[in-house]
């Protein structure tokens, strides 16, 4: 077989085809979802850290950075700016002086109260290329993808 049709056959291989779609897929909607965000005045990073403060508590630091999948040095960026911002504050742990929580403030739950509603629906016109049925269908697959994918050797 020549290097033509070696090419013509991977190129037409599922899993090839599978890898440049869905990348194709999430860089779509990562880039609509990022403009709703910025819109709004925060960085996605910035608008993470809230949404896992607004709809889970007081977290630890580290805790966060695990929950969105950020480095601990980028997630004491992200906590100081949006503390300056008046949007959460940090808290020492009573019984652990290594471990400080962020909590969101009531401006922070304020912002996120008049934002979310309306990120919402721009999320639920992103993926209104699929029907809820679809939608519901692709889930369980796409988490089975990824568990495979995160238990392979690295």
């Amino acid at each position: 077989m020549d290097q033509e049709q070696q090419y013509r056959q991977k190129k037409q291989d599922p899993s090839l085809k599978l890898f440049v779609v869905l990348s194709k897929a999430y860089r779509a909607i990562a880039d609509r979802v990022e403009e709703d965000v910025r819109a709004k005045g925060l960085n996605p990073t910035e608008f993470g850290v809230l949404e896992v403060l607004y709809h889970k508590g007081d977290q630890a630091l580290q805790k966060i950075g695990d929950q969105i999948l950020l480095a601990s040095g980028s997630i004491t960026y992200v906590v100081d700016k949006l503390e300056k911002k008046g949007l959460l504050e940090r808290k020492p742990c009573a019984k652990d002086r290594r471990i400080t929580y962020a909590s969101i403030t009531e401006e922070g739950r304020d912002l996120l109260h008049n934002i979310f509603p309306d990120h919402w629906k721009r999320i639920e016109e992103i993926t209104g290329g699929l029907t809820e049925e679809e939608k519901s269908e692709l889930i369980p697959l796409l988490k089975q993808l990824g568990t495979y994918a995160d238990q392979l050797e690295k």
